[in-house]
């Protein structure tokens, strides 16, 4: 890892979901704690797993990881900060103010944004106040999927811009007093991201036509922020041992032409290959070993690997009685990286060739349906993105047209202040994500959905949009109304868990279906997918990889899902028509051909 030759004092790791962030942050950590070095790694991202990569228990506030003495971690948990921040908001208030005022305050307090204001809060207590981590050497920031990361990196700009236009005193973000207090914490935290010196902004990826455009695009925007130290890592990049194994060439092969074809921007970046591990990243030594391959023990491990599981159903049949009620809603939900978009667009086609209506759309910022369709239709077949930047201003037009048409000139001068706020965003994606499930009533509908973290955030923000929407219209629309009780109807929604047969994205998937049942919402399936298990493998880091599945599609198919199908790894990457076409048929020759 080159960036360590003279490592800043900040280190920020970012990239396309399931690239490997967490894994090379947390090797980063260790291998600065080894030399000696005492270090603070920190994951912003709402779904983080610190706690299984380390083997420790973390929360809000710095541990020590025992195996390693001069390393500390924690999680910053966006419900705990927006406890914490609404308390540090509220509080002085108590007794001062009328309860019904206090209860007000608290109200403004309590939507969804509050949650990613929060934890940006601490994040820039972080960054921004050297007295917050001066007893560190280093600070290595974990971060979340690319579309969020983005998001909290701009907020100090886009916070600090609707502080200086709002004349109001209160937003959706309630007080404002609060928010100007931190202004400058703020201002330091822009600052310390841009400063060479400090920062080095570490972009992780795979060796993967998508991974690589996503690391090019967030290089871009980040560079357009004034973050320009940057380094590329091109994490798992696999090398065949046996040439005769056709599995393994062809693993190889898509990583090189994905190397070959790496974007002028990103390939002028200073660079470090990291190999394909043959197990899973977990526990300390684990990560100490990270970018290492030893052949010989990886042969003697693949040929004493665990019991095979026995065989699994394929995709193809849950197609049958996904169509049998003729219409819905289908979403396919899961950690980033683990392939809900290939998913979505392989049951969306599946559907659609069975002569039914068929919508397709997203609501992830960092999709790439477009890319998975490979730009190919079918006639009953429709696809859409929701896109932010149009949802808001459509939104914004409408709640003006409506409410702000008997306003005075003042009032409505108001009213478009408030708009302006950053969450007005999250209330318009929100409402067209309610759309989308509503138009299932007389077609299907296949969605996309974002990371599992954003996801839930997103469905458990009902009551705030409630809340949000009645206070700039007074009303309520049906869609919205109606989106909790369709999303519990298990004969109108079917929610498909995608994950990988590897730790992370199968406890991930764990947790998610514990959100799901706690907002009663009961998934219909899990989707296992990029499954080796069936394969027909020589190769020993293939094996081994092989043989490191098995206890997690056990875990899967014995403990979590009701219901579980597989996709084979596809030697052909499952693009187009014909390639998601492959996904949702059980002849494996022609999967895996």
């Amino acid at each position: 890892m080159k960036f360590l030759d003279h490592p800043t004092r900040n280190l920020f790791f970012t990239g396309k979901g399931g690239v490997g962030k967490t894994s090379v942050a947390c090797a980063t950590a260790v291998k600065l704690a080894d030399a000696g070095k005492r270090v603070l790694l920190v994951s912003t991202d709402p779904a983080s797993n610190l706690d299984e990569v380390l083997g420790v228990s973390l929360g809000n506030h710095p541990t020590a990881v025992p195996e390693t003495p001069t390393l500390f971690a924690m999680n910053l948990d966006p419900e705990k900060s927006a406890a914490e921040y609404r308390e540090r908001m509220v509080g002085p208030y108590r007794g001062l103010l009328p309860d019904a005022a206090v209860k007000s305050m608290e109200e403004q307090f309590s939507g969804s944004c509050t949650l990613e204001i929060a934890a940006f809060d601490e994040f820039s207590r972080l960054l921004g106040d050297p007295s917050a981590t001066a007893e560190f050497d280093h600070v290595v920031f974990d971060t979340a999927p690319t579309g969020h990361t983005l998001r909290l990196l701009t907020l100090p700009s886009a916070w600090d811009g609707f502080m200086e236009q709002n004349t109001t005193g209160t937003s959706c973000l309630g007080p404002l007093a609060g928010l100007q207090a931190q202004q400058k914490l703020y201002q330091e935290s822009v600052k310390a991201l841009g400063d060479s010196a400090a920062t080095t902004l570490v972009l992780v990826a795979r060796a993967e036509p998508s991974a690589l455009r996503e690391a090019d695009r967030t290089s871009t925007e980040l560079a357009e922020l004034g973050v320009n130290n940057q380094h590329l890592v091109v994490n798992g990049v696999f090398q065949a041992i046996d040439s005769s194994d056709s599995y393994a060439v062809a693993l190889q092969q898509r990583g090189s032409t994905a190397l070959d074809a790496i974007p002028d921007g990103l390939n002028a970046l200073p660079q470090t290959i990291v190999p394909l591990s043959p197990n899973g990243m977990l526990g300390i030594e684990s990560l100490r070993l990270l970018g290492t391959v030893d052949s010989v023990s990886i042969a003697d491990a693949a040929e004493n690997g665990s019991e095979q599981v026995g065989d699994l159903p394929m995709l193809s049949e849950l197609i049958d009685d996904l169509v049998a009620p003729g219409h819905g809603v289908i979403l396919a939900m899961g950690k980033g990286g683990v392939g809900k978009t290939t998913v979505a667009a392989a049951v969306a086609v599946a559907i659609a060739e069975r002569g039914y209506d068929v919508h397709l759309s997203t609501t992830d910022p960092a999709a790439h349906l477009a890319a998975a369709m490979n730009d190919e239709r079918l006639p009953n077949l429709s696809v859409s993105r929701i896109d932010p930047e149009a949802e808001t201003a459509k939104y914004s037009a409408e709640v003006l047209g409506k409410a702000g048409k008997d306003l005075d000139a003042q009032g409505k001068a108001l009213l478009e202040e408030d708009l302006r706020s950053p969450c007005t965003e999250e209330i318009a994606v929100f409402r067209a994500f309610a759309d989308a499930v509503a138009s299932g009533t007389n077609q299907f509908v296949v969605l996309d959905t974002a990371p599992t973290g954003h996801t839930v955030l997103l469905l458990d923000s009902a009551l705030a949009y409630h809340r949000e929407v009645t206070r700039q219209t007074s009303e309520m629309p049906e869609a919205v109304e109606n989106l909790l009780p369709r999303l519990r109807d298990p004969d109108f929604t079917r929610v498909l868990i995608v994950t990988l047969p590897e730790s992370t994205p199968v406890h991930e998937a764990a947790s998610l279906q514990r959100d799901l049942r706690r907002a009663e919402i009961e998934p219909y399936a899990w989707v296992v997918n990029q499954v080796l298990s069936p394969l027909p493998l020589t190769d020993p880091l293939m094996k081994q990889r092989q043989s490191h599945e098995q206890p997690y599609l056990r875990e899967v198919s014995e403990v979590h899902a009701n219901r579980v199908a597989v996709i084979p790894w596809q030697i052909e990457p499952p693009t187009g028509l014909q390639g998601l076409s492959r996904l949702t048929h059980s002849d494996l020759s022609t999967s895996a051909s």
